[in-house]
């Protein structure tokens, strides 16, 4: 009498599956509030465009042959963009990892380090990318962006959330205690936030902090999403493109590797 032996093939799923399933558990999560989470893109554009552009634009002439209320309207695209993708990737990320473990039985599932932290750079791009269409939406309505070219504006607010979900994944390799990332909020996005072109045109700013403003990675979203928005293209778009796909791709193996020795140890 013969023994038989079963083999059992066990097929993985595939990248594309993987990946999803982070972004799925944590679309799911997100959705669970719908309404506190996604109702504020839709509200803060109109308390700057009415308390800043309307209001302090009565004061401000003609910039870059744009009304104040105009140039800033472009503008605020993309900070949504940067600080949605950078919480959810430092704040978020940290909570999941530290607090309530979501990470141990992630990854005793299928899927590995780099699905789970490119998962998460995904998920946030994606709320970049609705945060970005909420306020292209608002100042839409005000009738203040003229060119049909706008609606690409939302996918640069995808990669500007690829962006930062880098940089904040990187930052929050080195953190140990929470309370670290508000130097990270305050002492550089913050700052960034104002002095990346959004308020106030680089070409009025003193040389230092014009040269430091190239450095920021927000600089060069804000450029593409005026460019697009009142169609004044230029040669100088492909190094702002060229610099952002550099910065993820950077910023994201970066992460991954520090994060990797953090996850498994």
């Amino acid at each position: 009498m013969s023994d038989r032996v079963t083999v059992i093939h066990v097929s993985l799923p595939g990248l594309v599956s993987r990946l999803f399933s982070v972004w799925y558990r944590h679309y799911r999560v997100y959705t669970k509030h719908l309404l506190s989470n996604g109702l504020p893109p839709f509200v803060e554009p109109l308390f700057f465009l009415v308390g800043i552009g309307l209001g302090l634009g009565h004061y401000v002439g003609l910039i870059e042959g744009l009304e104040y209320v105009q140039f800033l309207a472009a503008g605020i695209m993309v900070p949504p963009a940067m600080f949605t993708a950078a919480f959810e990737c430092s704040f978020g990320t940290f909570i999941r990892l530290e607090f309530d473990k979501v990470y141990d039985g992630m990854l005793s599932s299928s899927i590995d380090v780099r699905d789970l932290l490119v998962g998460e750079m995904l998920f946030a791009g994606s709320k970049s990318f609705f945060f970005s269409a909420a306020v292209l939406l608002v100042v839409s309505l005000f009738g203040l962006i003229p060119s049909p070219a706008a609606l690409v504006t939302p996918f640069i607010g995808f990669f500007t959330g690829l962006m930062f979900a880098a940089l904040s994944l990187f930052i929050t390799s080195f953190v140990t205690t929470i309370n670290h990332f508000n130097f990270y909020f305050t002492g550089l996005l913050t700052p960034m936030f104002f002095f990346s072109g959004i308020v106030f045109p680089l070409s009025e700013m003193p040389g230092p902090l014009k040269i430091a403003a190239e450095f920021f990675p927000l600089t060069h979203a804000v450029n593409l999403v005026r460019a697009f928005c009142f169609n004044t293209y230029s040669g100088r778009l492909l190094l702002d493109t060229a610099y952002i796909l550099v910065f993820i791709f950077v910023f994201g193996v970066l992460a991954v590797k520090r994060l990797t020795k953090r996850l498994i140890t």
